[in-house]
């Protein structure tokens, strides 16, 4: 059996990751079977310089934070060697970079995840990875707010050289006509 100061330091660790999910804007599960140290390693920091946190709980602590922060319907993810992935900025961040190494490694999958207060699929974390980052979509929006303007200006302009060669030409013409 257990001792209280055990019990206490897995309760407080638990206590932990709860608030850590409940202030998280997304999190991803995966199953981190069939990686190496470097890959690991590499994955490891690619996630901290995104501001994501990844590590690698007991799935019955998982399980019950999983169930204080609302998320219960991620227990059925829970089996096998799995890692949490948790952002509190980039709700991207973590989908983008764990499908870029699951697509390198056959055996690291992505189960599934939560965002804005709900539990997504894994075909919902994978969609949400194909999403341009932030900087992308607002220079989109941005050329697109942009590209009617010299659309505009650009008719306008070959209205202005039309009736420029309009009035070139019927001021060439008088001097053009033979005398009679």
């Amino acid at each position: 059996m257990p001792s209280e100061k055990n019990l206490a330091l897995k309760k407080a660790q638990c206590e932990g990751l709860t608030e850590k999910i409940k202030s998280a804007v997304s999190g991803v599960l995966v199953t981190y079977t069939g990686i190496t140290v470097e890959q690991d390693t590499a994955l490891r920091s690619a996630l901290r310089k995104a501001g994501v946190d990844y590590k690698v709980y007991k799935n019955s602590m998982t399980e019950r934070a999983c169930d204080a922060a609302g998320y219960s319907e991620m227990k059925q993810h829970l089996t096998g060697m799995t890692a949490l992935a948790v952002s509190s900025s980039d709700p991207v961040a973590p989908a983008k970079i764990l499908k870029e190494y699951a697509e390198k490694i056959p055996s690291f999958e992505i189960k599934a995840g939560f965002i804005d207060g709900g539990v997504v699929s894994q075909k919902e974390v994978l969609a949400l990875a194909e999403i341009p980052s932030k900087e992308t979509l607002i220079c989109k929006i941005m050329l697109s707010m942009k590209s009617p303007l010299y659309n505009l200006a650009y008719a306008l302009q070959a209205i202005i050289d039309k009736s420029g060669e309009a009035a070139a030409t019927s001021e060439a013409a008088p001097e053009a006509a033979p005398a009679e």
